[in-house]
């Protein structure tokens, strides 16, 4: 860690710094290629050392003493990295950098933290002029041990007898188990423990590099499935639940893609019988258009529209609906699978009983945190409007370039004016929604360290809230404009609704929005995965290199010269790799894509085959990155994903109300079915077109804007709406059919939304939440615990009766007399009745008794546990 990072870390109580170093172990394979050469060619050349990634060319192999201290016998386990102050020590800092002073002092302080904690420590003997320094930690088996117990770490038991004791010893077996003494320290820890050697018994994952270079870090096993215990193992339960996370949401993206593939293809199929669109190709219907714009623009042919229309069809069919009622389902599924993989993965990984360990130090009244949270909630409305104004640029933007466009005498650019116009603002929408997203990341952490989160865990939090709130109106509001604002707000003809009163707001195609919507969320769905997912996450990390390889140019020629001449070593190759910054970024990425997939999934049903394919390539190029780009983070044990399943489950409910509301009214399915069952002669599509447009009369037209250009014989135009006609005595006033279409729409939504909610109830109540073995393996372990306790208590209590009867012969009442020179709890524990050792339920009151005895020993002072909590 750098200076400042130990400037931080020094602050932090005794027990957080354990904890990092306990967990930090970095037992990474260093391992020497000579160029086209692989790694099962070479394992011999290979060493437990600190941090190489694979595939890296050295001039020099890997040394031993990468493994060691000096002394050759003590391993490293962590290694601390400073930038070397100049010779004179820190009073020479002091006077020339106060800030540089005392970071070296809080260093100082941290590192004797370190030593009267039980670490072994050793530094660097050379004397450097620039650079970075390195601190070897060493943590001998007393302090992982007492680490060990204090996480519950599960240990190997051997079926052995107790031997005969004297009753001294006896007390002080009974008093060692009922004061929870760490199991790696207690007597017998040979004989009762399968623990054949120190060494070996804390894995240090030695082999896992290179296995997980072969099995996981490469594109070659994209069909394989993710080694996630491995991963765990190596770089500790986070980032495994993360992987597993992914790959299970990337494994159900299959039968979504499947489904959403079909769905597709049937709009493929029907598109040459679909009614609707045969009439609007139709050239003999003569449905001539009312401008689209005022003045500049002539009349046209709904017939010209014809490629939209039928590109329309392939998104907006039946089938669409279908599918976005089996997407919510899928939603409720993966959620209801992925919690019976947490649970799964919890007992396998023994972390059923993992509680949160950090405790706030910082205690600030809400006077103190006031100002932090008002400009919180102003920044992020700040924000908030930043990006509706830029959504408004780009509505002005398609307002003018359409204009623009319209005016031009090229019958070729007046004919694509829709094409250009949606591409290209998404285009820019695109450039812009990166760039803000990179400046909302920096925004939301400076916002979050305003706060003052009391511990790690809030922090985390407080900063994927407001980073995702952020990001996620950013990603979005181009998508929910384009769904539900365009074209309802652009009057008609005669009565238009103007942008600074020379502009008219823009209308959906004739075929609908839903075209566009798809076109939109297409190119930013497609492209932000292509360019930030995955272009960044490969150049980001070259590019840091590159500017730290840059930086060390300013070594002076003596000092580069001396290191040309040394054999590098582990710690100063791992220097070079790029720091972890931890999972929030990567799981942004995923919860912007997932929302992409299941939000406004009825207008793209293409979205989870796209989805799918861009994570079979993220699930390799991060494990790609993670193995050899990157730092070895630090381990951290949790149980869940946190934050990001409350977030799954609030996209997930929100999915079905955007759903529904996408399907009622940005498509035209309703529309249709209210024309087929309600207004159809014939009960089929057959003048569905006909039926959805309205008339005008062109000598309505408001002064200046009717078109320049007089076109003979015309008299009504139509546009798309549901109005009363010109020669109506209510002209231009909402149809009767438009308030049929409405109720049917509201209808549909409640229906839609109803139907789902239950069908996912169906599925959470038919997925149990606990798979069925892991039950059973529950029950068992519970029943096996029982068993032991009650044999050890029978065993002891034999065992104590024997010695007794043989050194203190029975006065008076026999079960006193025996047991008057015992712990009082313990007499609790032992005054049974002899013949109760067969009975069930008096062994079960044996039982009891000594968890009872257990737990009030544990609150003495005299109790380990909480000793090692004092410290």
């Amino acid at each position: 860690m750098s200076a400042a990072q130990i400037s931080r870390a020094g602050s932090k109580p005794l027990w957080t710094s354990l904890k990092l170093c306990k967990q930090g172990i970095k037992d990474l394979i260093c391992c020497t290629f000579p160029k086209g050469k692989t790694p099962d060619q070479h394992i011999p050349n290979c060493h437990p050392g600190l941090g190489l990634p694979l595939g890296s060319l050295l001039t020099s192999s890997c040394l031993f003493s990468s493994r060691f201290f000096s002394d050759g016998r003590r391993k490293v386990d962590y290694v601390l990295v400073f930038h070397h102050y100049p010779v004179g020590g820190a009073e020479a800092y002091l006077e020339g950098d106060p800030a540089e002073g005392e970071k070296v002092l809080i260093r100082e302080e941290f590192e004797a933290r370190l030593l009267e904690a039980g670490l072994e420590m050793e530094r660097d003997t050379e004397i450097r002029v620039y650079g970075p320094s390195f601190t070897r930690l060493h943590a001998p088996w007393s302090v992982l041990s007492r680490e060990a117990e204090f996480l519950k770490i599960k240990v190997p038991t051997n079926k052995v007898r107790l031997p005969t004791l004297s009753i001294f010893s006896m007390y002080l077996l009974f008093n060692q188990r009922l004061y929870y003494k760490p199991v790696f320290n207690i007597l017998f820890v040979s004989s009762r423990y399968n623990i054949t050697s120190k060494d070996t018994f804390f894995d240090n994952a030695t082999r896992s590099r290179i296995l997980l270079h072969d099995e996981w870090a490469r594109y070659g096993a994209f069909y394989k499935y993710q080694p996630v215990d491995l991963i765990r193992k190596y770089f500790g339960e986070k980032i495994g639940l993360y992987f597993a996370w992914l790959g299970l949401y990337t494994q159900l993206l299959i039968p979504a893609s499947i489904v959403g593939v079909f769905v597709f293809c049937y709009g493929c199929n029907t598109v040459d019988t679909n009614i609707p669109s045969q009439e609007m190709c139709d050239e003999h219907q003569n449905f001539t258009m009312c401008p689209l714009c005022d003045r500049a623009c002539d009349y046209w042919q709904l017939s010209s529209e014809c490629g939209t229309a039928r590109t329309s069809h392939l998104f907006d069919n039946p089938a669409t609906v279908f599918f976005a009622i089996f997407m919510s389902v899928w939603v409720a599924m993966f959620l209801e699978q992925w919690k019976r993989r947490q649970i799964t993965l919890n007992h396998s990984w023994d972390l059923t009983g993992l509680e949160d360990e950090e405790t706030g130090e910082v205690k600030l009244t809400w006077r103190d945190r006031l100002p932090g949270y008002l400009i919180n909630i102003s920044s992020i409305l700040f924000m908030f409007g930043l990006t509706f104004s830029l959504v408004f640029g780009m509505i002005v933007y398609r307002i003018v370039l359409s204009t623009v466009m319209a005016m031009s005498p090229d019958p070729q650019t007046k004919s694509n004016v829709r094409v250009t116009v949606t591409a290209t603002a998404v285009t820019i929408n695109l450039v812009v929604i990166l760039i803000l997203d990179e400046i909302y990341g920096a925004v939301a952490v400076w916002l979050t360290e305003l706060e003052i989160p009391r511990t790690e865990r809030d922090f985390e939090e407080r900063l994927i809230l407001k980073a995702f709130l952020l990001k996620f109106v950013n990603a979005y509001a181009p998508i929910f404009y384009v769904a539900f604002f365009k074209g309802r707000f652009a009057g008609r003809p005669g009565d238009y609704v103007y942008v600074f009163n020379d502009y008219r707001m823009e209308e959906c195609a004739p075929g609908g929005c839903l075209i566009e919507l798809c076109i939109q969320l297409s190119i930013i769905m497609v492209g932000k995965q292509l360019i930030q997912n995955n272009m960044f996450e490969i150049g980001i990390p070259k590019l840091k290199k590159l500017i730290r390889a840059f930086k060390d140019k300013g070594i002076s020629l003596e000092e580069r010269e001396g290191q040309l001449t040394r054999h590098p070593q582990q710690w100063n190759l791992d220097y070079t790799l790029v720091p972890f910054d931890g999972l929030t970024p990567e799981y942004m990425e995923m919860i912007i894509q997932f929302g992409f997939v299941s939000l406004f999934v009825a207008s793209f049903p293409l979205a989870p085959l796209f989805a799918l394919i861009n994570n079979v390539i993220e699930i390799r190029l991060d494990a790609k990155k993670f193995v050899t780009e990157l730092r070895r983070p630090d381990s951290v044990r949790t149980k869940d994903i946190g934050i990001w399943y409350n977030i799954l489950s609030g996209m997930g409910k929100f999915s079905v109300i955007i759903n529904a509301f996408v399907i009622s009214f940005t498509s035209g399915f309703i529309p249709r079915m209210v024309y087929q069952y309600m207004y159809s002669p014939t009960g089929t599509m057959h003048g569905f077109v006909d039926h959805s447009l309205s008339y005008f009369n062109i000598s309505h037209f408001p002064s200046g804007t009717a078109p320049t250009s007089k076109a003979p014989n015309i008299t009504f135009c139509r546009y798309r709406d549901y109005r009363e006609p010109p020669w109506s005595a209510e002209a231009y006033q909402f149809s009767k059919a438009y308030w049929a279409v409405l109720a049917a729409r509201l209808a549909f939504v409640i229906l839609f939304q109803n139907l789902v909610m239950f069908l996912g109830l169906l599925v959470a109540w038919m997925i149990s939440d606990v798979p069925k073995d892991i039950s059973e393996q529950l029950k068992r372990e519970k029943k096996m615990l029982v068993d032991v306790f009650l044999r050890e208590e029978k065993e002891k209590l034999h065992l104590v009766q024997t010695l007794f009867s043989k050194n203190h012969p029975s006065e008076g009442h026999p079960e006193t007399a025996r047991f008057r020179t015992l712990h009082p709890g313990l007499t609790q524990s032992l005054r049974q009745p002899e013949d109760g050792e067969g009975g069930g339920t008096k062994g079960i009151r044996r039982a009891a008794s000594f968890s009872q005895f257990t737990r009030q020993m544990s609150m003495s002072p005299r109790n380990d546990a909480a000793r090692h909590t004092a410290v």
